[in-house]
């Protein structure tokens, strides 16, 4: 063993030293079998680079996706074995056998291609794929005849191959080696003795398969030879060599060539049988040959991208033993079936908006499996986007910008690369790389207007939001967040701070103070917008705060000076002419604007007559020649207002002596002050007595205006109403009147137009329990209608309404409503608009049992039930009396006492009360009918005398109502 490690560190020496070095590339030659862990070489030394330049930039190795047998150590800048180099399961027969890999650095990136040749060492003894060989040999058979041997295998290359075989004993044999065209070794065993079965019918030989690697190795078969009779021929190939195409991915069954051989024999000697050698397994399982005809079939998948050519050694034999063996070359034709395989090597995920052109974003590598044109690769990308690729190494390329990025402009890109061959038809692959651009901070933020303006009222609350500044940054995060700052300047020497504060995330500017702007008028400062980059930018802006005044301060009065004790006074004198200057108030404001302008005006004056102020001026002059008869003591009232909202003013008191001379004036004034006393409050009390007096007499007319206006609406609402008004019959009482002289009971349908002249009146027939009244639009039956009034009437209805008072205790015979015996007289009004349509109720209100649709007021059944006993009342005096007219249709015995009259016992649904009549009348009226049931031969079931009901007292209610019945 260390004869032998001392060979591979010489190997490993010479390789070293016979390096070529090429720019980007280097090569190194180690032994198969090395250890794990060993040096290749110093690939930092070797390439020129150092240590630190192996660490900072992250340098490793890439193999493209397969096994990495060699590693890279960053410390020591060598190459090491990682695993276990066999050269024959790496290249096969393939010669030379080496490792190609890249070694990629990056901050720059940079490439370097390396290349390992792995040597080929003596690790592998040749071997026969069978362990014994038989053959069938005829005693016949002349010197010189040949028997093919089965091939060794040896998976060395080189001297470490197979080299030459022995075989043994040679007493009726010798081995004949022949080179082949592919350099292998064809051994044959050849008669050089005759046989005799007689002496010999089985023969025994070994042959061994010799190496020439140090040491030496070697593998053995055993030979089996039984001898037979008579077979002295042995078949023949037609050609040394076959020659076949085929194109990969053929289908199976496809059939590749045909190979033939000839016997001389006959018979059973003459049949042959072709196979195929079993040197090789992987021929097996790709081809097939017919025993035979001697014809190949293809039974797999071949693919031109695994092997381009198979060698098939193909044998016949014939019945007694003897055989021929000849060579099928077929060559595998490519197809472009294989598209581009693109490999991303490195990229980078972000890149900064201020890198320079032509910087590196990702490494790729691309590979086309395929052969000459299907092989070659192109690869582009979209034109509208500011980067290209380009071609470093072979099979390498290079994505990296073609112009500065803005982020602003974009922020993200989406990256295909596109790569196809040039095969018929062509293949293509893509991938898509993302690449964000990583903001800088290069905008400054920028204001919406490059100054502003802002106003605000004087005596504002401190704290109060004045003005909103706001300013933009297009750069996005950190760098995007704007600060607001207040810049420190100065307003009359005093900091701007302490006018106003600008809030640092939202701009707002807020007053510090209350502004006074008769101190103050306006005021200027800077706000300073910052973003949030490093280092930050910033811009400013000039902001002009305008104070408006407000109407905060009264006129002063300069001129006359009002004095606390003392006594000024203006003289006239008697002489003075009209428009005399008697003196001039003076008044300033210390607002501005409107706020300032100041008018005059005379409030009080002993006499007005004499005097006038000057509105605009404030001059005081006489309107008036001064005569004897004015008095001396003349006091005046000037009152001075601004034009504010609201307007404030100021009062001033002239007191001016109409006199010649100084004496005369100082006697008159002795008691002016107390005299002012007495004079301010009767004119106060004058004032406010005239104010009472108004209002209580303005309030009068209103109110006798709204009683005139109400009276007249009620009674005109009957006439000009289109709404229909239906007399509201309480259920469960009955009329007391309908036990008179009539037998039954007789409805009288009252229809009126919206114009009182226009109505007409409708008389029923009679009625009783068993006759219902029923509207054409009602969708009940009458035996649905029946059933209902029959339930009403029962007394222990769950439906019955019951008195409002205790004091309503009537027989079933007095009750005034539609559930008596009898069905009582029932008055049906429908008003007729204009357009002709008459308002019409269903059955149950045109019998009077069923409730309202929305109960009516006591107001309108009042004047539904007036309004029937005035129609009544009409037609009486229109008929005449007596009869009503109606003597052809009805009994004499018909007389209008037995028309009920609705205007008595008025029940009103929720009062008390009960409307009555005049007592006499309500007598009158009982004597008739008592009469009317004597005279009657079958009074009605119910006619003996009842109890007279109760007559409630009167409310104030039922008075009003009946106050308003009379009136009507």
């Amino acid at each position: 063993m260390s004869e032998r490690t001392m060979r591979r560190q010489v190997l490993l020496f010479l390789s070293v030293l016979c390096l070529s070095y090429v720019v980007g590339q280097v090569s190194y030659s180690i032994p198969e079998e090395m250890a794990k862990g060993s040096v290749v070489g110093n690939i930092a030394h070797d390439l020129g680079l150092d240590l630190k330049r192996l660490k900072s930039g992250k340098a490793r190795v890439y193999t493209g996706g397969g096994a990495q047998y060699i590693g890279l150590n960053k410390e020591r800048g060598v190459l090491l074995i990682q695993e276990r180099i066999d050269r024959e399961a790496l290249c096969g027969e393939t010669t030379p056998c080496a490792l190609h890999f890249q070694l990629i650095l990056e901050n720059p990136m940079e490439l370097f291609r390396v290349t390992v040749e792995i040597t080929d060492i003596n690790d592998n003894t040749p071997s026969f794929t069978n362990a014994e060989k038989r053959f069938e040999i005829s005693e016949s058979a002349v010197i010189g005849s040949k028997f093919v041997l089965q091939k060794a295998i040896d998976s060395d290359i080189g001297i470490n191959g197979l080299q030459h075989y022995a075989l043994t004993p040679t007493d009726n044999f010798a081995l004949k080696l022949e080179n082949q065209a592919d350099g292998s070794k064809k051994a044959e065993m050849v008669l050089q003795k005759p046989l005799d079965r007689e002496k010999q019918n089985h023969i025994s030989l070994l042959l061994t398969a010799i190496d020439g690697g140090e040491p030496q190795m070697s593998g053995t078969m055993q030979i089996f030879i039984n001898v037979l009779d008579v077979n002295d021929n042995a078949p023949t190939f037609a050609k040394p060599l076959y020659r076949a195409k085929i194109l990969e991915n053929s289908p199976k069954g496809t059939s590749v060539t045909t190979v033939s051989a000839s016997d001389k024999d006959i018979g059973s000697n003459g049949e042959l049988s072709y196979l195929i050698s079993p040197s090789k397994r992987l021929l097996y399982e790709l081809f097939k040959i017919d025993s035979k005809s001697g014809e190949i079939v293809l039974i797999g998948e071949i693919d031109y991208e695994k092997a381009n050519v198979y060698q098939i050694d193909i044998e016949v034999t014939d019945s007694g033993g003897l055989s021929d063996s000849t060579k099928v070359i077929v060559d595998v034709i490519d197809i472009n079936d294989n598209n581009p395989h693109i490999n991303i090597v490195s990229q980078s995920e972000s890149v900064l908006e201020d890198s320079p052109p032509n910087t590196v974003i990702a490494m790729l590598s691309i590979s086309d499996p395929d052969s000459e044109n299907n092989g070659k690769v192109q690869c582009n990308i979209d034109n509208n986007i500011p980067f290209k690729i380009q071609t470093t190494l072979n099979g390498f390329y290079t994505l990296i910008t073609e112009v500065a990025l803005d982020r602003e402009l974009a922020s993200r890109y989406n990256i295909t690369v596109t790569c196809s061959d040039e095969g018929v038809p062509s293949l293509s692959s893509s991938v898509t790389l993302t690449l964000q651009v990583s903001d800088v901070n290069d905008n400054a933020p920028v204001f919406e207007r490059s100054i502003y303006e802002a106003y605000i009222v004087e005596n504002n609350t401190p704290g109060l939001s004045v003005f909103t500044v706001k300013a933009r940054d297009a750069d996005w995060n950190q760098n995007a967040r704007v600060s607001y700052i207040l810049e420190d300047s100065s307003v009359n020497g005093v900091p701007v701070s302490s006018y106003v504060s600008v809030s640092a995330d939202s701009g707002v500017i807020h007053a510090v103070r209350s502004f006074d702007y008769e101190q103050i008028k306006d005021f200027h400062l800077r706000v300073k917008a910052q973003d949030g980059g490093s280092p930050p930018l910033s811009s400013n802006v000039t902001v002009k705060i305008l104070i408006q005044d407000q109407n905060d301060n009264p006129p002063q009065v300069l001129y006359p000076v009002q004095t606390g004790g003392s006594l000024v006074a203006e003289l006239v004198p008697r002489s003075a002419d009209v428009g005399y200057l008697v003196t001039k108030v003076v008044a300033v404001d210390v607002d501005s604007g409107q706020n300032a302008w100041l008018s005059y005006k005379l409030q009080k004056a002993t006499d007005r007559a004499l005097f006038e102020v000057g509105s605009q001026n404030g001059e005081i002059r006489t309107i008036r020649q001064v005569t004897d008869k004015d008095a001396v003591k003349q006091r005046l009232s000037v009152i001075v207002e601004d034009n504010g909202q609201p307007s404030r003013s100021a009062t001033v008191v002239v007191n001016v002596a109409v006199a010649d001379s100084f004496p005369e004036v100082l006697s008159e004034f002795t008691d002016f002050t107390h005299d002012k006393e007495y004079n301010d409050n009767l004119t106060f009390y004058l004032v406010l007595a005239l104010a009472v007096v108004s209002f209580l007499f303005i309030t009068c007319v209103v109110v006798i205006i709204s009683v005139k206006i109400y009276r007249w609406r009620q009674s005109r609402v009957l006439y000009h109403s289109n709404l229909p008004v239906i007399p509201y019959y309480p259920p469960r009482y009955s009329d007391t009147l309908g036990t008179g002289t009539l037998q039954h009971v007789y409805n009288y349908e009252v229809c009126r137009t919206t114009d009182s002249r226009k109505s007409d009146c409708k008389f029923g027939g009679a009625g009783s329990q068993n006759v219902l009244i029923m509207d054409p639009s009602s969708t009940g039956t009458m035996q649905r209608i029946q059933i209902e009034k029959n339930i009403l009437d029962e007394p222990d209805s769950p439906l019955e309404q019951k008195p409002p008072n205790n004091d309503w205790r009537f027989t079933q015979g007095q009750r005034p409503g539609p559930s008596g015996p009898h069905m009582p007289y029932g008055t049906h009004i429908r008003w007729t608009p204009n357009n002709g349509n008459r308002a019409t109720g269903g059955p149950e209100v045109a019998m009077g049992t069923g409730p309202w649709p929305q109960p009516p007021t006591e107001a309108e059944q009042l004047q539904a039930l007036m309004a029937a006993a005035n129609e009544v009342s009409e037609a009486t005096a229109t008929l005449g009396p007596g009869t009503m007219g109606l003597s052809t249709r009805y009994s004499p015995q018909f007389t209008l006492q037995h028309v009920p009259d609705y205007r008595q016992n008025v029940y009103i649904p929720g009062s008390t009360a009960t409307l009555t009549s005049n007592p006499q009348q309500q007598q009158q009226q009982q004597q008739a009918t008592a009469q009317q049931a004597a005279q009657q031969a079958l009074p009605p079931p119910q006619a003996s005398a009842q109890p007279e009901p109760p007559k409630a007292a009167q409310t104030p209610a039922s008075k009003k109502k009946s106050t308003k019945k009379e009136k009507k």
